[in-house]
Order: C-alpha cells, then structure tokens, then sequence
C-alpha cells in the first residue's frame, strides 16, 4: 500500500517533468559589431559592419566590399571556402573564396529564368539554397551551370528564416519548420510555436523563441529548452557545441551538453 501511494504522488513529476539542455558558461567578451556571422572551429570571426565583410583572426583582419550591390542583407560562412553574401536589394549572390576574392557572381535578375529571392543559404558541391518568392519554392541552384538541380512544392506561409548544411536544409515559415534533404524531398514538418529564427548544427537545429533558446534533435519532433541565463539574443550559433551568443554588445560562449 505504501508503495502505491509513493508511485501515486511521484507519478505528476515524472509526467511533468521536463526535459532540457545544460548550458555550461564559459566566458564573455566584449565585441562592438553590428552582425555577427559565426565564429569557426580556429577562432576566426565572420561579421558585417556597414555591409562590409570582414573576416578576422588572430594575426589580422580582412574585407569584401561591394557598395556597388547596396546593403548585404545576410552572409553564410558554412563552407569558408565558398562563402556566400547576398545583397537583396539587387537580387544578386557574391560567391568568396577564403581569401574573401570574388569566385562567382549570380545576378538573378539576368538569368534567363528570372528568380525573384528572398533568402539564400549554403548547398554541397557548387550549389546554394535559394527561396524563390514568385513561385514560393525553395530550389537548390547551381551556380557554375546557372540551373535548378531541385525544388519544393510551393510554401504556403511567410518564410522566416533558412538554413542548411551539405545534407539537409531547414526553412522557418510562420506556421511550420520544413526539413528538405538536397533532392528537395520533404523529410520533416513541425507547427512552429512562434520561432522566429533557427540555426544548424550537426544536423539538429537550435531555435529562437522570444528571449529562449530551444535545441530538436534530428529525430525528434520535440524541441528541448536550452538552460541559459535571460540574454538579449541578436545572434545566435553553434561550433561544436559551443553555442555563442551575441546581443550587439558581448559575446558570450557556453557549452552544451547534450545526452
């Protein structure tokens, strides 16, 4: 009877309880930029001030500047071999070596099929994720051949955000978070619970909700809430499993441990 009873009162916490990530802080550093981009596996530090890429290591910093092109509206640093920076307002993607010289250049404006874009993130071999919003599509382009290797079903809500690896890309619309593998099959769709933006890591994602982060494993459809401290979070990544986040003022690293 006892026993029972014990079972009977533990059994609203194990039901309730909730699971989440453990977010170790490591340090802060103050850091006076305007976006941060991400910081890689050697430290160095990808950012924009003024629509200006910059790219610093311990021994110097160097630049990519294109007024020409007007704002850079966002920059993706996945493969630092192939860096890509899209300026918007002229529907135009600038491909950087590491050296940050110019490789490839894609004026959607003068392809023969005109490509209205909205967002652009990185694809494998010598693609990008581009969302195309006349058609909302998103296609996985190739920008050595000027052709669609692949593309979605149309979207049907407001896309947030994009983000993608060599295997999988991720697009946030304000009524669900779509998984795509480089075919541009659907692997994955998820409600999203007011996210706002998302980041890629291992294949998992990490997501923005307010002043929270939370991280979904690849096979689960539920996100787990990251134990931090309440930031401003204006940028946030992850390398390595150290998840950094900056608040236009400090940098500040911490490490998650993830089961």
């Amino acid at each position: 009877m006892k026993f029972i009873i014990y079972i009977f009162f533990l059994l609203p916490y194990s039901i309730f309880a909730q699971e989440s990530i453990e977010a170790s802080f490591i340090k802060k550093t103050k850091l006076a930029i305007e976006t941060l981009v991400s910081v890689d596996n050697f430290g160095t530090t990808y950012f924009i001030n003024n629509s200006v890429f910059h790219k610093k290591d311990t021994n110097k910093t160097i630049t990519y500047n294109n007024l020409q092109l007007g704002n850079l509206y966002s920059a993706n640093a996945f493969n630092p071999l192939k860096i890509n920076l899209f300026y918007k307002d002229f529907n135009t993607v600038i491909i950087l070596d590491n050296r940050l010289a110019e490789i490839f250049k894609i004026d959607f404006n003068a392809l023969n099929k005109y490509k209205n874009i909205s967002h652009v993130s990185t694809g494998h071999d010598n693609t990008i994720w581009v969302f195309n919003q006349d058609l909302q599509k998103l296609e996985l382009f190739d920008y050595k051949t000027r052709t669609t290797r692949a593309q979605t079903v149309p979207v049907q809500s407001t896309v947030l955000d994009l983000k993608s690896n060599y295997n999988y890309c991720w697009l946030l619309t304000e009524n669900y978070i779509y998984m795509y593998n480089y075919f541009g099959s659907l692997v994955k769709k998820i409600k999203n619970e007011s996210y706002t933006s998302l980041v890629e890591s291992h294949d998992n994602i990490l997501l923005k909700k307010e002043t929270s982060l939370l991280y979904l494993k690849k096979n689960s459809d539920k996100p787990l809430p990251i134990e931090i401290q309440n930031l401003l979070i204006n940028q946030f990544f992850v390398t390595n499993e150290t998840l950094y986040i900056y608040n236009n003022e400090t940098l500040h690293q911490f490490q998650l441990k993830i089961k």
